[in-house]
């Protein structure tokens, strides 16, 4: 008889199946981590070529229907998708975006969890936010999602989407996606720190076009003021090839004055002080570098000595390049020749010179003269007066009209050598004021007296309005009555018929005296010779009015010196208003300057 003994082993053969099925999936699983540590794809830091990679060797692992990067935009208020690939598909798509204020709960699971495995989206606490938006309109049933992290910051999430019946996920699938986010990680500081290596480099390349091109020469030199790099440039100022300097100590080729040492040790010091100022701080030297190199520059003008001998003008500014570490490195030089402008401005110092020389010698030999004609001038004047009193004889009326003619001429030419002698004294810086406070009625109504019977003879109107609270204002008497009478007389002058107007006010910075008349008015295409001294904007031989034109031109000049201006407005045939302004009651600054002052050697090392 022959027994036959049968035994269940359905069990033990899923088990073993189970097993084999979760070794292949392990090992499947390895295969990809590795294939993904060796692909070249990374090497060359295209960060969307690499997570196009990454994303469909996950969906091809794991089987699942789509996987997803997400990363948090710049205020991390939202995770956006940069790329999704669909494995049935086998297509890659981008843009949706997931609110943090819509799915708090998901966001706050993203932060403090590995990785969130949702076996069935419905019931998971972390994900029901999500199923009417997004989960249930792609029919995703499970989820498996792995934060991002990036120098311990939470920067986005991988998500494994799965469709059909809900699906558990294992321990190693979880460890993989876990994986697979740390190679996104791996990605992006790869991609960031080759798109930093490309920004150096066209850094770089641009400087060097820079340096090459630049028509300023520039300099890089050491702490011990030994040549690093010279331009072209800089080696055509010099005279040298950039062989012929490189090495060599910068200052044997710039002139060097009594202070430059005391400059550059300035610089240096400068530097470091506000470096470990920023350090204290808390900010790294790096991030405020650039800036305290631009804040911390020396320039002047010195020679250079080329190499043919000769001497060249620069203009030459210096600062400072800090190391990794802060600390000063090098020095950068930017020279530029000015030896064309350098000859201009001394040409035209000597030309300045020259014309202030004459101006010199025309106002003594005014003055000069003034003096000597007043001598003879006075006796003709005496004379005239002693005669029309008739004390040597009487005179019969011919006579008398030529003496009264003879006087008033010379009251006139002495007029004239008065304002020539006072034009003078302003122009050589000679005149002194004597401040004073003044009532400005008892001015206005000398002014007034002086010239009414002249006004009178003319048929005119003469008025003065005085609008001022404070009667009072700060001037030297005997010239703001000169400014006056100067101002009202051309007005009568000028004015045929109508009338004249002296009006004052109280301006915030001071006080004004106006003049107006109804006169024949100023062409506009004079206005810039108005105030020229010995300018007469008629100058025919035959014009109908006389004068030098000292006046107004002596006005502005007094007026100026007190601290004010003297400004007008005219129209042709209608009138004209000049307006005298002086500062009241504080003294301006010119004002104090005439009241209180009266009247580097350089070696090529």
């Amino acid at each position: 008889m022959q027994v036959v003994s049968a035994r269940d082993i359905t069990e033990q053969k899923q088990a073993q199946e189970a097993l084999q099925i979760r070794e292949n999936s392990r090992r499947k699983q390895s295969q990809t981590l590795v294939q993904l540590a060796r692909s070249k794809t990374f090497q060359q830091g295209n960060l969307n070529a690499v997570l196009r990679e990454i994303t469909e060797t996950a969906a091809q692992t794991l089987l699942v229907k789509r996987v997803g990067v997400w990363l948090y935009n710049e205020d991390r208020s939202k995770i956006e998708c940069i790329d999704l690939y669909d494995l049935s598909t086998k297509e890659h798509s981008f843009g949706n975006s997931l609110s943090q204020k819509n799915y708090p709960v998901y966001f706050q699971a993203l932060e403090e969890e590995r990785t969130i495995a949702a076996d069935d989206v419905r019931n998971d606490i972390r994900t029901q936010e999500l199923l009417e938006s997004y989960l249930a309109v792609l029919g995703i049933t499970s989820l498996l999602d792995a934060p991002i992290w990036l120098e311990g910051r939470l920067v986005g999430v991988v998500c494994h989407e799965h469709i059909g019946e809900s699906r558990q996920w294992t321990l190693e699938e979880e460890t993989f996606a876990g994986s697979i986010a740390d190679f996104v990680t791996l990605a992006i500081e790869a991609s960031e720190r080759n798109t930093v290596q490309e920004a150096l480099r066209k850094s770089e390349a641009q400087f060097r076009a820079i340096f090459e091109r630049s028509s300023i020469g520039i300099g890089l030199i050491d702490m011990k003021a030994q040549i690093v790099d010279i331009n072209p440039v800089l080696c055509e100022i010099l005279g040298y090839s950039r062989e012929e300097l490189s090495g060599k100590r910068f200052t044997d080729y710039i002139s060097t004055q009594k202070g430059d040492l005391k400059l550059y040790k300035q610089l240096m010091s400068g530097i470091r002080t506000e470096l470990k100022i920023t350090s204290s701080l808390g900010f790294q030297p790096s991030e405020l570098q650039e800036e305290v190199v631009e804040r911390h520059r020396i320039e002047m003008e010195r020679r250079c000595l080329h190499k043919n001998g000769s001497l060249v003008w620069t203009h030459i500014s210096v600062s400072v390049i800090p190391d990794s570490n802060g600390e000063p490195e090098f020095f950068l030089a930017m020279i530029e020749d000015i030896t064309e402008r350098k000859e201009t401005e001394l040409k035209l110092r000597a030309s300045q010179e020259a014309a202030e020389a004459a101006n010199r010698a025309k106002s003594e030999f005014l003055t000069t003269m003034s003096h000597e004609l007043r001598t003879p001038l006075n006796a003709i004047m005496g004379l005239s007066q002693l005669l029309q009193q008739e004390i040597v004889g009487s005179l019969n009326e011919k006579q008398s009209e030529y003496v009264s003619c003879i006087y008033s001429s010379g009251e006139h030419l002495l007029a004239l050598i008065n304002d020539i002698l006072d034009l003078s004294k302003v122009e050589a810086g000679k005149e002194k004021l004597l401040i004073s406070p003044l009532a400005v009625s008892d001015l206005c109504n000398y002014a007034i007296w002086t010239v009414r019977d002249r006004a009178s003879e003319k048929g005119l109107q003469l008025t003065c309005e005085i609008d001022l609270e404070d009667d009072i204002c700060i001037a030297d008497e005997r010239r703001i009555k000169q400014m006056l009478l100067n101002l009202l007389t051309n007005a009568i002058k000028f004015t045929p018929a109508g009338k004249v107007s002296l009006v004052v006010k109280k301006v915030p910075q001071g006080i004004t005296f106006t003049v107006s008349d109804t006169g024949i008015g100023i062409d506009s295409n004079q206005f810039q010779f108005l105030f020229e001294p010995f300018k007469q904007l008629d100058s025919r031989l035959n014009r109908q009015y006389e004068g030098t034109g000292l006046g107004l031109a002596l006005t502005r000049k007094l007026a100026r010196l007190h601290g004010g201006d003297v400004t007008f407005t005219s129209t042709l045939g209608k009138g004209s208003q000049f307006t005298l302004f002086l500062p009241n009651p504080l003294l301006s600054g010119a004002m104090e300057d005439e009241l209180d002052g009266g009247d580097g050697e350089e070696n090529i090392a």
